[in-house]
């Protein structure tokens, strides 16, 4: 009996973390959208989760060793999650109750204390409630949370997967 790792799983996760943040800074740049703070925080989970996805790779793992991977894969899904429904919230408030426009993101790396900009980083501000784009009646965040979703799901799926055997 041979025993297959989950590379090829993980290098799909770590090209579809590839694909989407190649589209967000397309976005930025070509369309000239500017991202807000909690844009920036899903990018720094894509990010993580990529970055998980080539460890994973590289090691691997067959006996097991690829739980540990999904388990944080599927973690770093969830904060995703939270963050996406929390711009989704923000965009649904009526105008009235949205909160007020904060600095840019660049300009609060530059100015303020790094965990003043963690926090304006999770709780957003009122330019996360502008709907700048969206596609089949999704908006952007909404995209990212079902796409965290399938990370979660797929981290979830690899977590409880035994290891393969391939009979030769």
């Amino acid at each position: 009996m041979k025993h297959a790792g989950f590379r090829l799983d993980f290098i799909a996760s770590l090209m579809l973390c590839a694909i989407i943040l190649a589209v967000a800074l397309y976005m930025e740049f070509a369309m000239g959208m500017d991202p807000c703070m909690l844009c920036m925080s899903q990018r720094f989970v894509y990010v993580g989760i990529a970055f998980v996805s080539l460890l994973g790779a590289m090691h691997n793992p067959i006996f097991g060793g690829h739980r540990r991977y999904a388990a944080v894969i599927s973690v770093l899904a969830l904060v995703g999650i939270g963050l996406a429904t929390r711009q989704l919230y923000l965009q649904s408030l009526p105008a009235d109750l949205v909160p007020a426009c904060g600095p840019s993101f660049s300009y609060m790396v530059d100015a303020f204390p790094f965990t003043e900009v963690i926090v304006a980083m999770i709780k957003g501000s009122g330019s996360c409630a502008e709907v700048q784009w969206s596609f089949l009646g999704l908006s952007i965040p909404g995209w990212s949370l079902v796409l965290f979703s399938l990370f979660a799901l797929n981290g979830a799926r690899l977590a409880v997967t035994r290891s393969k055997i391939l009979l030769v």
